[in-house]
């Protein structure tokens, strides 16, 4: 599984040390040391994957994910010496695929690429049909995400979650389940990372979102996908 990966952490020493592991697995990489570069870096070389420090000079890692989310999908692996559940949550909000803390080992980093270029490059054999849910069209292949006919950006992560609902339209699904269903036996990442995608997905699927009536709350349990119609 060849990707080009963009690692854009300050710490140069760390920096290489991560790039030998990726050539080691087969990867090209690219390495870069500030924030600007590396959106410089994403906009010319566009990469299958961007490992992206937190802490970084010029533009921040949070600033940069934040940037990247409203001009394309590209999976992020954030990595930080914060580590508080809120950091994660924040990481996760702003549109990162994933997040290691440090300090990690580089297998465990490793394990993680492997994983996110597993998941995004998991498209779906090319006669699988588009998945239709009300107005709602999620297309497996190409991994896009339309409502009412216009086409919306999700991330990786959110597009899993999406998916998984609509293939089962009206399925009540525990956070649980939708974890084990899209990010496999990963122990690292916790339920409130479904709590995360389903609140960014509201903001770009439903009218209101504050009154959601596609990604529906059943208290107590979980979350469905339903047509629009109960709803409204």
């Amino acid at each position: 599984m060849n990707a080009r990966v963009l690692v854009a952490e300050d710490d140069i020493k760390q920096a290489e040390v991560i790039r030998r592991y990726l050539e080691r697995e087969g990867h090209t990489a690219l390495v870069v040391h500030d924030g600007r570069a590396a959106l410089d870096e994403v906009r010319r070389h566009r990469p299958d994957l961007l490992v992206l420090d937190v802490m970084m000079p010029l533009v921040d890692g949070l600033d940069v994910c934040r940037i990247l989310r409203r001009e394309s999908d590209l999976p992020v692996l954030m990595l930080t010496a914060r580590s508080t559940e809120e950091d994660l949550l924040l990481g996760l909000d702003l549109g990162a695929d994933d997040y290691l803390t440090k300090p990690y080992s580089p297998r465990e980093l490793m394990a993680r690429v492997r994983t996110l270029l597993r998941r995004t490059r998991a498209a779906a054999a090319p006669d699988d049909p588009v998945l239709r849910v009300g107005a709602l069209a999620l297309d497996p292949v190409r991994r896009v995400v339309e409502i009412e006919g216009r086409q919306v950006a999700c991330t990786p992560g959110e597009f899993d979650v999406l998916a998984t609902m609509a293939a089962e339209p009206e399925r009540v699904f525990t956070r649980r389940q939708l974890l084990a269903r899209t990010r496999g036996d990963d122990r690292y990442i916790t339920e409130r990372t479904i709590d995360v995608h389903v609140l960014n997905l509201r903001k770009k699927i439903e009218p209101v979102p504050r009154r959601p009536v596609y990604l529906q709350t059943v208290f107590g349990v979980g979350y469905r996908l339903t047509d629009g119609s109960r709803g409204r």
